[in-house]
């Protein structure tokens, strides 16, 4: 997962709006959202590789969200599966904080992780090995630390907050239509995050396309004041768009 944006307590009528992107190699097997068959509570996609996910909610209404932390010299060897922390916590019931505190910084590369439920969320990153809580209001994650002002995190937390300022009612189809803007940033307002300038630019925007890597999926999550969820995925192949997979159900 590589942009994630959200509103968190601060509408009408959501606890939680989340618009994310996940962008991965096109050659990584990977199955669409699913109520998975050994965790028949869990809903999100599955990283057929390692076996956990990036973005999930449970049915007791749990949610997770996790990005990795771009920083091309820190090893990857050795190290467990980012992904198995999202499965762990969604199949967990361990308390938000409790869980944060357990994971152990060094056994993983860097990353960033959302998780807690519409009431109450958490950030956490390995890199400050800091638990907070977060505020309400909006908020952006890619692929540094919460609310680092790049290109795609501005923007992204722009429209949200216009646009849910102007709607009472959120139309997934909308906030699709803002996760798959590709427009590039500016070279001036680019990250030096030591990938060199090209990728720097192709990775700027908030859908990616390029020849082997790219946004794999799209996931718009809502959960109304109500505890209602409502759970929408857009998979694309190689940068068009394949299928799109529907969910709502009331947290138990």
């Amino acid at each position: 997962m590589c942009l994630v944006n959200f509103q968190y307590k601060d509408h009408p009528k959501y606890k939680l709006v989340l618009a994310a992107n996940r962008d991965e190699f096109y050659n990584r097997p990977t199955e669409p959202a699913h109520f998975w068959k050994d965790a028949p509570a869990l809903l999100a996609g599955r990283d057929l590789m390692q076996m956990g996910t990036w973005l999930g909610v449970a049915k007791n209404g749990r949610i997770a969200a996790l990005t990795n932390f771009r920083d091309p010299s820190m090893p990857e060897a050795n190290k467990i599966s980012r992904g198995a922390i999202v499965r762990d916590f969604l199949t967990s019931d361990m308390e938000p904080q409790l869980f944060l505190e357990s994971l152990i910084p060094e056994n993983y590369t860097g990353f960033n992780i959302l998780v807690g439920d519409a009431d109450h969320l958490y950030y956490y990153n390995n890199i400050e090995n800091c638990i907070t809580e977060i505020e309400p209001g909006i908020h952006g994650l890619s692929n540094h630390l919460l609310n680092t002002p790049w290109p795609k995190v501005i923007k992204g937390k722009n429209y949200l907050e216009r646009y849910l300022s102007e709607h009472e009612e959120v139309a997934v189809d909308d906030l699709f239509s803002f996760l798959a803007d590709s427009e590039q940033a500016d070279d001036s307002a680019l990250p030096e995050t030591g990938i060199g300038i090209e990728f720097e630019r192709m990775l700027s925007s908030m859908f990616i396309k390029t020849p082997e890597y790219g946004t794999r999926s799209a996931t718009v999550v809502l959960i109304d004041n109500n505890n209602h969820v409502t759970f929408v995925e857009r998979v694309y192949e190689k940068g068009l768009f394949k299928e799109q997979n529907v969910f709502e159900f009331d947290v138990e």
